[in-house]
């Protein structure tokens, strides 16, 4: 094979290899989605089961006011858990932890507070796999491979895009 042909099949080679990372980036969002789907699920139910919402559970600086009207032997500051709000936060709770087929009888504190965790490191992750998937689109976009269908500018601009509202432009045309 002459020099020119070589470089094209590694030229090809590695677009390949980062097309097919671009894909199991992908199938892996869609995983995490699919737990953060779940996981908001199982929270909303928690929710419901201690009857509170996000606005509902009162304030620390309202429990201690509360607490300074009713002066008595109890400590000043009274913690208060924004999903537990008044319910007991002891009460077992049967949950079931991914990647098992049983389930663990645990406190409702517990099993809310593991839920939340876990939320808020499957949004690290699911924002952490979007950005190499724009990245690498990027990628395989200046080396030309998507130019005959979408052209290379067309990419930097969708890749560039960033999730900040125009709000002159909304008021506008929301009148």
């Amino acid at each position: 094979m002459d020099e020119s042909m070589k470089q094209l099949q590694q030229g090809l080679t590695e677009i390949e290899i980062e097309a097919e990372n671009v894909l199991l980036a992908r199938h892996q969002l869609v995983e995490i989605d699919r737990m953060r789907n779940g996981n908001r699920e199982a929270l909303t139910a928690l929710r419901k089961r201690a009857r509170t919402t996000k606005t509902s559970v009162p304030s620390p600086f309202e429990s201690i006011m509360k607490d300074i009207e009713q002066l008595e032997s109890r400590p000043l500051v009274k913690e208060v858990c924004a999903t537990c709000g008044k319910h007991d936060s002891r009460e077992d709770t049967w949950m079931m932890f991914p990647g098992t087929d049983g389930f663990a009888r645990i406190p409702f504190h517990a099993a809310h507070s593991i839920l939340e965790k876990d939320q808020e490191r499957l949004d690290y992750d699911a924002k952490k796999l979007q950005s190499y998937v724009k990245e690498k689109s990027f990628l395989i976009s200046e080396k030309g491979v998507l130019a005959d269908k979408i052209s290379p500018g067309i990419v930097r601009s969708l890749v560039a895009l960033t999730d900040k509202p125009n709000v002159e432009g909304f008021a506008e045309l929301s009148q």
